[in-house]
């Protein structure tokens, strides 16, 4: 379920401010952040935001189309090995 339209998107104090920051001052450099939950505002596009997926940062280059996305939809937390083979399980057991 989304945030009402009355309080707006959520986006973390701190981060929103670094980004700020770098627009006035014209600067382009990685902000590492933690704020998974952050909605990508317009300020955000054309930075690279490196966020943390639980074991590393992942850096993201924020473009237009992610505007009104989470952070965490763009670094993806799990990794899939595939499903193991039968005649792998089945070596062991005769």
């Amino acid at each position: 379920m989304g945030r009402s339209l009355k309080k707006g998107p959520y986006i973390d104090k701190k981060l929103l401010g670094r980004i700020i920051e770098m627009n006035r001052s014209g600067g382009k450099r990685v902000v590492k952040t933690w704020a998974r939950r952050s909605t990508i505002s317009p300020e955000f596009v054309g930075h690279t935001v490196a966020i943390h997926n639980g074991n590393k940062f992942i850096p993201i280059y924020i473009n237009e189309n992610m505007v009104g996305h989470k952070l965490g939809e763009f670094a993806i937390t799990r990794t899939y090995r595939g499903h193991t083979s039968k005649t792998g399980k089945d070596k062991g057991k005769k």
